[in-house]
């Protein structure tokens, strides 16, 4: 018997005439995450086929399917040819050593092969409990597990338990692309692999306050990019040094507006970064309410200083949903290492929670933007992950 695995996707069901390209990128993204392994790639209807690896790889291969955004499910399989002795034998196999309730459930895409659906369901399950009488009991309303045996027309038929979630969403690259601003802390991971789980290519732009903040700090967030990364098909780290303009605020603007001056730089850069990289939206891991900068007077400031979309996905989370998810993608631990960044540099005691947008275009006369920030992106550090 060879051993398979089965992936499935879901969404792109509902992509019409559209489908054929929802599905190449697909493929294409997972033949991306499985550069380095040796197998076979077969496309067949709905679905898609990896065979004749190392199976010491299989774990391995599994891990990278497993951030392949757009896959909805897939299966470890045993693959035979289509006859009811080979059914039953790769069900055994795959039964060996269970215990509980079960059932089976046969799908026949091939109509000449005989007998139907429900009897080869009947009949494999009664050899199961043949072999495994002390084990295994058969439940159709509330099993312990199926076992499916999913007969082909190309004559050989996919047996197999286990459907294991993927990671759902649409392949990435299919939303276009978006700019994140992506901090030390936990909410801008959690937003990039929200975006990539819905399709969006990814750059991704840090500000590094040295001599403030270290290289720790630095390499700390090229941790968090790289990880972000693994979902989205590499990324690229664009650091920017913003000390200058940090000073340049803290001693011409008031202490309680120095949040809400540096997120406008913050954005200004990032517009300018994603225009030059053809990027479509900037992407933030704002939550509303969160914190001072995170109200919708400080949005609308930090907004009204770019005509790009401004995507927030995490706007209407609360801190435990986004902490949830940040454990579920490996990035929590790193998040919470205890190296600060740029917004932690000269924070004022009492920031402006509800900042007056003329007063803050006022008090921006005094600074220099157009040079502070051309000579930011001058000296842009580039890290390919």
């Amino acid at each position: 018997m060879e051993k398979a695995i089965i992936i499935r996707y879901s969404e792109i069901h509902l992509k019409g005439k559209n489908r054929g390209y929802f599905e190449k990128l697909l493929k294409n993204n997972i033949k991306s995450a499985l550069r380095g392994f040796d197998y076979t790639f077969t496309a067949l209807h709905s679905r898609y086929l990896i065979e004749n690896f190392d199976e010491r790889e299989t774990e391995a291969i599994e891990g990278k399917l497993a951030k392949v955004a757009g896959i909805h499910t897939y299966s470890r399989a045993l693959v035979v040819e289509s006859s009811l002795d080979n059914i039953v034998e790769a069900a055994k196999e795959l039964c060996r050593g269970k215990k509980g309730t079960f059932k089976v459930a046969t799908n026949r895409a091939d109509k000449h092969f005989s007998p139907p659906s429900m009897e080869v369901s009947r009949i494999v399950g009664g050899k199961l409990l043949q072999a495994f009488y002390n084990d295994l009991k058969v439940s159709v309303s509330e099993p312990d597990f199926t076992l499916f045996a999913d007969i082909r027309e190309d004559g050989k038929t996919f047996v197999y338990i286990e459907n294991i979630r993927g990671l759902g969403g649409m392949p990435v690259g299919s939303a276009g692309r978006g700019m994140l601003l992506i901090s030390g802390g936990i909410d801008s991971p959690v937003a990039g692999y929200m975006m990539a789980k819905r399709g969006m290519k990814l750059d991704a732009v840090h500000y590094h306050s040295f001599p403030y903040t270290g290289e720790a700090a630095k390499e700390k967030v090229v941790e968090l990019a790289k990880r972000v990364g693994e979902y989205n098909g590499g990324m690229n780290l664009y650091v920017v040094p913003f000390t200058a303009i940090q000073e340049a605020i803290h001693e011409k603007c008031h202490e309680e507006y120095m949040i809400t001056m540096m997120r406008r730089f913050m954005m200004r850069i990032a517009e300018r970064l994603a225009v030059r990289l053809g990027d479509q939206a900037i992407v933030t891991g704002e939550s509303l309410g969160q914190v001072a900068s995170q109200t919708i007077e400080s949005m609308t400031s930090s907004n009204s200083v770019v005509k790009m979309p401004v995507l927030r996905p995490l706007v209407a989370f609360d801190k435990e949903d986004i902490i949830k998810i940040s454990r579920e993608i490996d990035t929590f631990h790193t998040s919470i290492l205890p190296y600060e960044d740029c917004c932690t540099v000269f924070l004022p005691k009492f920031p402006v929670i509800r900042p007056n947008l003329k007063k803050v275009e006022e008090m921006e006369k005094a600074l220099d933007v157009d040079k502070l920030i051309e000579d930011a992106i001058a000296r842009i550090e580039k890290y390919e992950l």
